[in-house]
């Protein structure tokens, strides 16, 4: 039976670092240009612009910040979702944490999602992974099996936010391909 999409495919990024010109914003430009070369629509949601506050913080619901409606807006609506970290203190960092918290199975549930982790030693940020892998399966997500960190990201990234290290580009652009792939046969639906 053929099959059409509902729509065309649309991939949001939150980046999980609030420093300009982080190496995990860089990360996720790249893995967002995967997913653009398989056709979907993509955004790098920074998580700054989003006045965030967190979780019972404020007594009532209704109370919070208008950005984070917006934000929980753009991700609801969105097909595929990439979740980029750096690795602070052995976890995935604490903006990436309060918007995760701020939403829930309405934004996430059967959705897609990648993951980019990035680590300023050696080590790369195999424990930020873990962990957001963790947190996506309890929002009822689908987390694609491939994931890249990048570990000693300060010597990793040139000035123009290019990898060195083309084997890694490949990766971060697969994972973005990935997400828009599977978030597309996701949607597709008898005609």
């Amino acid at each position: 039976m053929p099959q059409r999409q509902k729509h065309p495919i649309s991939i949001v990024a939150l980046c999980g670092s609030l420093r300009e010109g982080s190496s995990t914003h860089a990360a996720l430009r790249i893995a967002l240009a995967g997913a653009e070369e398989a056709g979907a629509r993509v955004e790098l949601l920074e998580l700054g612009a989003y006045q965030l506050v967190f979780q019972g913080s404020v007594a009532n619901e209704a109370d919070y910040p208008a950005g984070v409606f917006a934000l929980r807006e753009k991700v609801k609506r969105a097909d595929g979702i990439l979740l980029g970290s750096p690795e602070y203190h052995g976890s995935f960092s604490g903006v990436l944490k309060s918007a995760l918290d701020l939403m829930g199975f309405d934004e996430f549930e059967d959705k897609v999602i990648g993951l980019i982790g990035v680590s300023g030693g050696r080590m790369g940020a195999a424990n930020a992974l873990a962990m957001l892998r963790i947190v996506g399966t309890a929002l009822r997500a689908w987390v694609v099996p491939n994931d890249v960190s990048i570990p000693r990201s300060s010597e990793a990234f040139d000035e123009n936010g290019h990898l060195h290290d083309a084997e890694l580009a490949a990766r971060l652009k697969a994972v973005g391909r990935d997400v828009a792939q599977f978030a597309a046969m996701q949607n597709e639906t008898p005609e």
